[in-house]
């Protein structure tokens, strides 16, 4: 039985500033089918506010509290262990931490920082790791899809500063189980009884049945022809856009379950 729906952002429902063609009327008739909805998205270039703002202007109706992020997650991970970051991330997330030390960092934060990965940003915080700090990622998706075509995200960037510094990086994001399994607890509902609909194989979809929910991949956003068979898991399937996930979950997928 399907109780809860998490649902990646860009690719699933937008690309760039636009929303997919029937993303903003398959939205409303899955809200208006009481199946509870959360927007989980490893975006990092953007705070949430923002990222809800951006939301509102292409008239998606989101509340902020349905809304979990990678830099949420991240800020979390970092204020439990009492950690000072370096902020390797883009200018526009730095109001996410604004109210956590950074003086005499002890620890190394990498988001997409786009443009902001310059050569002695990399060098500094491999010169941290060097000296032991730990390396936290928000993600590690390798790109994304914009308006005008693929673009790099911060997966890259992550592998460098592993491969350099010997190290390996812990994941707040998609795919790790933790982010999931909080997304699911908000909803109240168990993984078993929730799918998780995106556009990336690995993060979203690996991610989510690895960590004991349903998937579903859409061949919008990045998708590739292929990338259907790196599914892994047979709690996974393939669908052409998010208007065939809600009618999928309003006519199908419960009624699979009682057959």
């Amino acid at each position: 039985m399907v109780r809860g729906v998490l649902l990646d952002l860009s690719g699933v429902l937008y690309v760039g500033g636009q929303p997919l063609a029937g993303a903003l009327d398959a939205l409303g008739r899955l809200r208006a089918s009481g199946l509870a909805t959360r927007f989980v998205t490893n975006t990092t270039r953007s705070t949430r506010d923002q990222i809800l703002a951006q939301l509102t202007t292409m008239g998606f109706h989101v509340n902020a509290d349905e809304i979990f992020t990678a830099p949420m997650a991240a800020r979390a991970y970092l204020q439990a262990r009492r950690l000072r970051p370096y902020l390797l991330v883009h200018p526009n997330l730095f109001p996410e931490f604004e109210d956590l030390e950074e003086d005499a960092p002890d620890a190394v934060l990498v988001g997409d920082a786009g443009e902001g990965f310059t050569y002695d940003d990399m060098n500094r915080a491999f010169r941290l790791l060097m000296d032991g700090a730990p390396l936290v990622a928000m993600a590690r998706n390798r790109y994304f899809q914009e308006t005008d075509g693929l673009s790099l995200d911060a997966g890259p960037f992550v592998a460098a500063l592993e491969y350099a510094a010997g190290v390996e990086a812990v994941v707040t994001g998609k795919p790790a189980a933790a982010f999931f399994q909080a997304a699911c607890a908000s909803l109240r509902c168990a993984p078993t009884d929730t799918v998780m609909v995106g556009d990336d194989v690995d993060a979203d979809v690996n991610g989510a049945t690895a960590a004991g929910l349903r998937g579903v991949l859409v061949q919008t956003g990045k998708y590739r022809a292929g990338d259907e068979e790196r599914l892994e898991g047979s709690e996974a399937m393939v669908l052409p856009d998010f208007a065939a996930v809600v009618d999928w979950l309003l006519e199908g997928a419960n009624s699979d379950d009682r057959n």
